[in-house]
């Protein structure tokens, strides 16, 4: 039976992807990109990813850490679900000015209250590739070289990705039992898409706006049992504000607030709805991205703010469910 169990780590490798497009679309959530690497130009959100791309033959190398921890149902230690820990290694590189491609390498670690069966490793890897435009009279490529008068117009981005099953999806606890939520990977590749747009308002005001989407194949599991997880369907909406500049030292210093709507589908198991799985989950974010130079370190709490669960009472240690969940970003490009 699968347990409530945190599917940040898919949404994790797609928001990250979006995030790392340097504008990317799904997968990259809150990684450098070329507006954010610079001191003036469109700011980076922590969770909704921009839509900016990485210049031509630069690379891009980020890591972001993701931990929730999560509220308890009853007063003893027990098998309820404490905290997670998701970490995502991610390479990036512009093929072309409005072309960029990713590799994320996640890491998982799952942990209950009384330690009975905690799970930890690689999971995995996954790969999105990133085209982005700029809307001047209609869309546009974006060239090689933008001005700020040209950095401040809409930028668009469209990404797809697919991960391939190298992360262990058998993992069985003390009894030999197999629990596809608390396992390594999802024994199958799994596919998405993503859509990204961001405005200048001001000169020192972005809107960025994003929808994305993340499906799953079906399983079968060493136990026999075929699980397909549910889709799950995100739109971010983000305001960064550019507060410090001191272009003596190339440091900037940029505040974000954001909504994450996640709509999570029911997972199944040889084709029937599993309980206490999906449901809506509104999430509130703020942070701050500090810039030096082409390095950018961010840091922000994300929180439920409004829920509506398939089984509220039941789904403890699931999306919905945490206390709080603190991100953190450090990338680099190069």
């Amino acid at each position: 039976m699968i347990r409530p169990r945190t599917r940040g780590l898919a949404a994790f490798v797609v928001l990250s992807a979006s995030l790392l497009s340097a504008g990317a679309a799904t997968a990259h959530h809150g990684v450098a990109s070329l507006g954010v690497a610079g001191l003036a130009g469109p700011g980076a959100p922590l969770e909704t990813s921009s839509s900016q791309t990485l210049p031509r033959a630069a690379w891009l190398a980020c890591v972001k850490i993701d931990q929730p921890t999560f509220e308890a149902f009853t007063p003893e230690r027990d098998g309820e679900g404490d905290r997670s820990t998701f970490m995502m290694f991610g390479l990036g590189y512009g093929v072309r000015p409005w072309l960029s491609v990713y590799a994320f390498l996640p890491f998982s670690a799952k942990t209950v209250q009384d330690n009975s069966y905690n799970t930890a490793g690689f999971t995995d890897l996954s790969f999105v590739a990133v085209a982005g435009l700029r809307w001047d009279g209609g869309p546009r490529l974006v060239p090689a070289n933008e001005s700020l008068d040209d950095l401040e117009d809409l930028h668009l981005t469209i990404s797809a990705g697919t991960s391939l099953p190298t992360g262990e999806e058998n993992l069985r606890d003390r009894d030999g039992a197999i629990d596809p939520g608390l396992s390594l990977g999802f024994g199958g590749p799994s596919w998405n898409c993503g859509l990204t747009a961001t405005k200048v308002l001001a000169p020192r005001w972005t809107a960025v706006a994003e929808a994305s989407v993340v499906g799953f194949t079906e399983h079968e599991y060493a136990d026999g049992a075929r699980v397909r997880f549910g889709r799950e369907t995100r739109l971010n909406a983000a305001l960064v504000a550019r507060v410090l500049t001191r272009p003596a030292s190339k440091l900037r210093l940029d505040v974000n607030v954001e909504s994450n709507l996640l709509d999570l589908g029911r997972d199944e198991t040889d084709g029937i709805g599993e309980t206490a799985t999906g449901g809506l989950i509104l999430y509130g974010v703020g942070g701050v991205r500090l810039t030096k130079g082409a390095a950018s370190l961010g840091l922000g709490w994300k929180k439920p703010v409004w829920t509506d669960l398939h089984e509220d009472s039941l789904q403890q240690g699931a999306e919905g469910k945490e206390t709080g969940r603190l991100i953190a970003a450090l990338s680099c490009l190069f």
